[in-house]
């Protein structure tokens, strides 16, 4: 079997979001346009005689930073080094830009040994968000992007403006939301509706915008990537009765952003 390494195609992103919801991973109807938008020369396959068997992503978000994610390879072709020869040609993408990712536990060492550090760990939350319409909840629009941009860079330490414009753009799936200074992207899924990136200054924002979304856009479970320096995002989620479903370890190739005040969650385990 021969098998080669290239840069995806736009039109492949589907096939390789299929393979994560075979996974388990639950992404959006309406991810890979968003996805791709961020840098279209990073996401990658790996072709053997029957075409695509591995993906991986490795996104360039900035001149100094990139995010590794969307690392699949069919059940039947792991274990022949396919999946690690797409790594490695895909990470030269990257240059020596700082590189971040989400690794599940059981692929941790393995990401060591190419030089990744763990820098902290996110929590999935699933369950139900008590709703409560409160007041000034409304829809982003396109004069709040720039905004919203920068307060999701200086919440997470790094920028990621390219996907982040085509993130809070709505789609069928996809609503981005504002109260006040905080906001947070709601989208639907195979199960549920994921909320991320969320933003806000303090707990109390925070929380009235999330049941003020579970009022607006009802959803069976919400579901919610928090970090684990965020103690008081996962008291509110605990405290709703929330269960956290899997968690995932923060590591870096290179130094570590340095995320800014304020309560945050994540916008995907995918890009970051």
């Amino acid at each position: 079997m021969s098998v080669s390494f290239r840069t995806a195609r736009a039109d492949e992103l589907p096939l390789v979001l299929s393979w994560a919801e075979a996974e388990g991973w639950n992404p959006g109807p309406d991810d890979a346009a968003a996805f791709f938008a961020s840098d279209p020369e990073g996401f990658f396959v790996a072709d053997a005689d029957t075409g695509p068997v591995a993906a991986i992503s490795v996104v360039n978000h900035s001149d100094a930073f990139a995010f590794l994610g969307l690392y699949l390879c069919l059940p039947e072709h792991r274990g022949k080094g396919i999946g690690f020869g797409l790594w490695q040609h895909a990470l030269a993408h990257a240059g020596a830009r700082c590189v971040g990712l989400d690794g599940v536990p059981a692929q941790q060492d393995n990401y060591r040994k190419s030089g990744f550090v763990p820098a902290g760990q996110t929590f999935r939350f699933e369950g139900q968000i008590p709703a409560d319409r409160g007041a000034g909840l409304r829809p982003a629009s396109e004069a709040d992007r720039d905004r919203l941009c920068q307060a999701e860079a200086r919440a997470n330490g790094y920028a990621k403006p390219a996907f982040m414009t085509a993130w809070t753009q709505d789609t069928d799936s996809r609503r981005t939301f504002t109260r006040g200074t905080a906001f947070a992207t709601l989208r639907r899924c195979g199960r549920g509706a994921k909320i991320g990136p969320l933003v806000a200054d303090d707990i109390d924002d925070a929380k009235a915008l999330l049941m003020a979304i579970a009022a607006a856009c009802p959803a069976d479970p919400f579901i919610i990537d928090v970090p684990d320096d965020q103690p008081e995002l996962t008291a509110l989620c605990k405290g709703w009765g929330m269960q956290a479903s899997f968690n995932t370890a923060r590591m870096y190739r290179g130094p570590a952003p340095i995320p800014g005040r304020g309560i945050r969650s994540i916008a995907t385990l995918e890009l970051g």
